[in-house]
């Protein structure tokens, strides 16, 4: 399970019917199950996203026997998914986990 922090102009958003339409839009399909949606695509066998306070909540299955193909272009809609979803690029994700990984290390 991994979070990612939400831009507040996109935390309304995370609402379970409009966090569906992220999914479908990137994913083809998807589906409310209960608080969280799930999906599916290529290399990802199952997707459950939710709302976690200010956060995005995610859950990977992957499959890893994929075409290098398919891996890519799952790595490619992943991405945007999660751009459209928290308002950050991959990059400014990246910089947000080193800089909290950082913080979480240095005050223990």
């Amino acid at each position: 399970m991994q979070s990612y922090p939400v831009r507040a102009s996109h935390r309304k958003g995370l609402a379970a019917p409009l966090l569906e339409e992220v999914l479908k839009t990137h994913f083809g399909t998807a589906q409310v199950e209960g608080e969280a949606v799930v999906s599916s695509y290529g290399a990802i066998s199952r997707i459950t996203a939710r709302s976690v306070g200010r956060e995005l909540s995610v859950d990977l299955t992957m499959n890893p026997k994929v075409p290098e193909d398919v891996a890519r272009e799952t790595i490619r809609r992943y991405n945007l998914f999660l751009e459209a979803a928290t308002g950050y690029t991959s990059k400014e994700r990246a910089k947000r986990m080193r800089k909290s990984a950082g913080e979480s290390s240095s005050g223990a």
